[in-house]
């Protein structure tokens, strides 16, 4: 065997593997309860899905002008998903649609209260 096959091998690992987390983000947006819980499955296996996914376009296509492009879109996802959810979960507390009764901690209530003051 080699290495361009086990490159291939790899990168159709990867593949399946961030697709089913692609896949397992989608399920949890759809059937998870409240907003907090949703926002997670939305952020994390999508952005680990999608790193993975990348990944294996890196191994199987493997030229620099691909990796160039697949690093910039690393660098996008990873600076914009976590303002995104954090930007999300902040409204949706400021708007009053989280359920209180499923809030393990709530950090955010104490100086929500202040504010409003």
């Amino acid at each position: 065997m080699n290495w361009t096959a086990l490159f291939d091998i790899a990168g159709a690992i990867s593949l399946l593997l961030g697709a089913l987390l692609a896949f397992i983000g989608a399920v949890g947006l759809v059937r998870l309860p409240d907003l907090f819980a949703r926002m997670h499955s939305a952020t994390k296996p999508q952005t680990l899905g999608l790193l993975l996914i990348l990944l294996g376009l890196a191994l199987t296509v493997r030229t620099w002008g691909a990796v160039a492009t697949l690093l910039i879109v690393i660098g996008a996802q990873g600076l914009t998903a976590p303002v995104a959810a954090h930007m999300l979960g902040r409204a949706g507390y400021r708007s009053g649609t989280t359920e209180e009764d499923l809030l393990h901690i709530d950090e955010l209530g104490e100086a929500y209260r202040r504010m409003q003051r």
